[in-house]
């Protein structure tokens, strides 16, 4: 498709086109750590949003569909943290499995989540509550300590990873 044609479809019917859409939507990429009966698991979204400076919460949506998705959908306290433009290896690995975090450099937060170390920012979170989103759950969390730094974030655009360049 030519970068100024705009196709119009039903998403409802079309879901390789609506994906592709939503695909156009650069994000910056986001591990969500906790703890579980298995030790620390950590999953990869680009689902992240703030929602509220007062009182302080943050969400993200888990697939349904995921093998993780039990391990946060039952979750009462997680950590998400913004990766690094230089932390796709920790992202690959994540990908590939849930308990990758033993692997990657982390520290244990103050009420002993994983806290992984170099992400340009991480949100201690609360559960605050959840609502149903079709194949998703929208999962928010009140912010009760967070964590920044300055650096280039790794960002994902249309399947691809990359990051962000200031012009």
């Amino acid at each position: 498709m030519d970068a100024g044609t705009i196709a119009t479809f039903d998403p409802s019917t079309d879901a390789d086109s609506f994906r592709g859409a939503l695909g156009t939507f650069v994000t910056g990429v986001t591990v969500v750590t906790t703890d579980s009966l298995e030790g620390p698991v950590a999953i990869v979204a680009n689902s992240f949003a703030s929602v509220s400076l007062d009182p302080p919460l943050v969400l993200w949506s888990p697939a349904k569909s995921s093998k993780r998705f039990e391990h946060f959908a039952g979750s009462r306290r997680f950590a998400i943290h913004v990766l690094s433009a230089d932390q796709r290896d920790i992202c690959a690995a994540i990908i590939k499995s849930k308990t990758a975090i033993k692997d990657v450099p982390t520290h244990l937060s103050h009420c002993g989540m994983p806290i992984i170390e170099g992400a340009l920012a991480t949100f201690e979170c609360n559960l605050e509550t959840t609502h149903d989103a079709g194949d998703h759950v929208i999962v928010v969390g009140r912010v009760t300590k967070a964590h920044h730094s300055g650096g280039a974030p790794l960002v994902f655009h249309a399947g691809k990873y990359g990051a962000f360049k200031e012009s």
